[in-house]
């Protein structure tokens, strides 16, 4: 049985995510699906996730594959039909209003609203394109919007038209290609979901955000990737404003090479902070108890930064060395450390640290593998 390419140009799924890994996008299967049924099916796709998972690089590399034009509709509070649907030229209206009372002609009312005064915007456009193939229609962060535009679209995704109510109804001669993404900052209206497809994008797991950042930065070291990989996996455990996504990551790993990291080390992990932290809170966060940082884990499967420094202290040796092995005698004196118990001979204590902007509180048990009795090592 051979496979034949629908309207859509796809024969099947894994066409689709091939078509799309040749514009640099690695689709996971379930995107893939959700992405090909909408075409099939002429349904728009309403696709949901966290800020920075690629949803809506996943509409304009549709578009690409396609290749087919790209209408975007950014969404923001108070946007309304002039914008989104269509819109009247006044100042034309006007101009044709002076020019007939200069010659003396009359001009009805009809006569001011035609096709010929008619501003079409993204929606109408879509529905009166009449190319070879539907443009792609892409609805940006439909939940910045009012929950009132939501049903401005209702017609047009539920029939693919758009009335204009001097001219009448407009309908789409092909089913247009509608892509509408949402960060759920709010709840959108059971009405539109209904007449919408629907995929929720997760965060990549970290063998395939390893891939998707060796595509994108293809300059960058491989233990960089993996360190970066494995810090912003982790960093998502932590209760931060705005959680690093796929997008943060690539800017990262991209910020990093540019300045000749080839592995996470503090210097340039806390320089390049600001492609990553978009918030002071996000910056400064402090781990909680269920934070990744703290989970017992194998040694092989934890996220680790080594931090090292030295100092010098001018004093003699042997007193130097009776002070450094008194742990609840020194431990008020290390800045951000605390004693808070003793087990045996472990020495339970919490340290916070601070690299940069980056606040993070650790807490642990310690204990003196061996300890010379005599005089202090030289």
């Amino acid at each position: 049985m051979t496979a034949v390419a629908g309207d859509d140009g796809f024969t099947d799924v894994a066409e689709l995510t091939a078509r799309f890994d040749a514009y640099g996008y690695l689709l996971d299967e379930g995107t893939a699906t959700a992405l090909f049924l909408a075409l099939r099916l002429g349904r728009p796709l309403l696709l949901e996730g966290e800020p920075g998972v690629g949803k809506t690089t996943a509409a304009k590399v549709l578009a690409a594959a396609l290749d087919t034009p790209l209408l975007r509709l950014q969404c923001y509070e108070g946007l309304g039909a002039d914008e989104a649907l269509y819109d009247w030229n006044y100042q034309r209206q006007l101009l044709a209003v002076r020019l007939s009372e200069a010659r003396g002609d009359r001009l009805d009312e009809a006569d001011l609203f035609t096709d010929r005064f008619l501003l079409e915007r993204p929606v109408l456009q879509c529905v009166r394109h009449r190319g070879a193939a539907p443009p792609v229609l892409l609805i940006d962060e439909i939940d910045r919007a009012d929950d009132e535009f939501e049903a401005l679209l209702l017609e047009f995704l539920g029939e693919a038209a758009v009335t204009v109510p001097e001219l009448g109804t407009f309908v789409a001669e092909r089913a247009p290609i509608v892509v509408l993404t949402s960060n759920r900052s709010r709840d959108l209206h059971d009405a539109l979901r209904r007449r919408c497809l629907y995929h929720w994008i997760d965060y990549p797991a970290p063998e395939r955000a390893a891939a998707i950042l060796r595509r994108t930065v293809p300059g960058a070291a491989a233990p960089l990737i993996t360190s970066v990989t494995e810090f912003v996996a982790s960093a998502r455990a932590l209760d931060l404003d705005k959680p690093p996504g796929i997008a943060e990551a690539i800017d990262w790993v991209a910020a990093l090479t540019a300045l000749g990291a080839g592995d996470l080390v503090p210097a340039t992990a806390v320089a390049s902070l600001g492609a990553i932290a978009k918030t002071p809170t996000t910056a400064s966060c402090s781990p909680r108890p269920s934070a990744t940082c703290r989970r017992a884990a194998p040694p092989d499967e934890r996220t680790t930064m080594k931090i090292t420094d030295e100092f010098t202290v001018d004093a003699p040796i042997d007193r130097a060395w009776v002070v450094l092995t008194d742990l609840e005698g020194i431990a008020p004196l290390l800045p951000g450390a605390q004693m808070t118990g003793r087990e045996g001979d472990d020495y339970l204590g919490t340290v916070k640290i601070k690299v940069g902007p980056v606040t993070s509180e650790f807490a642990g048990r310690a204990s003196f593998v061996s300890r010379d009795a005599g005089p202090a090592p030289r």
